[in-house]
């Protein structure tokens, strides 16, 4: 039985070895079901086995957040430039238009809010399975707390969550939550991704840290990386290139995309709406450009920086 006794961290990656795709363009995922697959071939490209997921489900924690104000404003014209759309269904069913044609992860848990002391305490299924096949969901995201008060009940409803989508073909992305007394560092990265992953969940989401590459050669399955605080675009483009270049398979945007509308006075400093509406296809446009098109952060903040300054 395994303990926490002289477990050590681990030596050999073997980073020198391409992981393994077995005739399917998503890593580790080629035993799934059909239409498993045909949900995970709609989220990550096959032209380059990544995706760019537009991550706007702020609000089921943290309320009315800085750019997100209106989210009947702001999502529409980012559309064109992202793969996945990752929301709550509260937000997809009253401000994203049924006509989309874009994947959806829809949030599947509820947790504590921002004001809560402990958010790993508290949280819990935020839909059904039946609910999430009406919406034509694509995948799953379930929300865990490794290392936290919070940790079992977080585990279960993961655990519950594959099993529904095993049954029903659909993947389930595993989202790694750090809370105020964790480190984000690579000891726990690689603990909580493969801790994820063993527990079935298809997709990994997770923070960019130093030693990425170890984090992602350990986790059998894909990961995506949280774009996470608000940084200079140059910055954020850095990231995600790295991150890409380290093994993530893509990366999930937002507030790296949205933050800062003129009225909130901060992010993106621009005159107008539309001018407003320019930068954040730009920078959804360069985003794409590394996690697809293999641009460097300096090509793609070249290209961000050509369209923001056109408009």
């Amino acid at each position: 039985m395994a303990d926490n006794v002289g477990n050590t961290m681990g030596k050999d990656y073997h980073l020198d070895v391409a992981p393994r795709f077995d005739g399917f363009h998503v890593k580790g995922l080629s035993h799934c079901s059909w239409g498993m697959k045909n949900r995970l071939s709609r989220i990550f490209r096959p032209s380059s086995g990544n995706t760019v997921m537009l991550a706007f489900d702020h609000g089921y924690i943290m309320g009315s957040t800085s750019g997100l104000e209106r989210l009947d404003i702001v999502i529409e014209p980012l559309l064109p430039f992202v793969d996945v759309l990752m929301a709550t269904r509260g937000a997809l069913r009253s401000c994203v238009s049924p006509s989309t044609d874009k994947p959806l992860c829809i949030r599947a848990t509820h947790d504590a809010s921002v004001l809560h002391e402990d958010m790993s305490v508290g949280g819990g299924a935020g839909l059904d399975m039946e609910d999430a096949l009406r919406m034509n969901a694509s995948a799953l995201a379930v929300q865990t707390f490794i290392g936290a008060p919070g940790e079992g009940d977080s585990l279960e409803l993961l655990c519950r969550a594959v099993d529904q989508g095993e049954r029903y073909g659909i993947p389930v992305l595993g989202v790694v939550a750090v809370g105020k007394q964790l480190v984000r560092n690579a000891r726990y990265f690689l603990l909580a991704t493969r801790i994820l992953a063993e527990h079935g969940a298809q997709m990994v989401k997770t923070y960019y840290c130093g030693d990425f590459e170890e984090i992602a050669a350990a986790c059998p399955v894909p990961i995506v990386i949280a774009g996470g605080k608000k940084l200079p675009e140059d910055e954020a483009l850095t990231m995600a290139y790295r991150a890409v270049r380290e093994g993530a398979r893509g990366v999930d945007m937002g507030r790296n995309i949205f933050r800062g509308t003129p009225a909130a006075g901060g992010g993106h400093e621009v005159p107008d709406r539309e001018a407003y509406e320019a930068v954040l296809d730009s920078m959804a446009m360069a985003v794409g450009k590394v996690v697809h098109e293999g641009f460097t952060d300096r090509e793609a903040y070249e290209a961000f920086l050509e369209i923001k300054n056109r408009s």
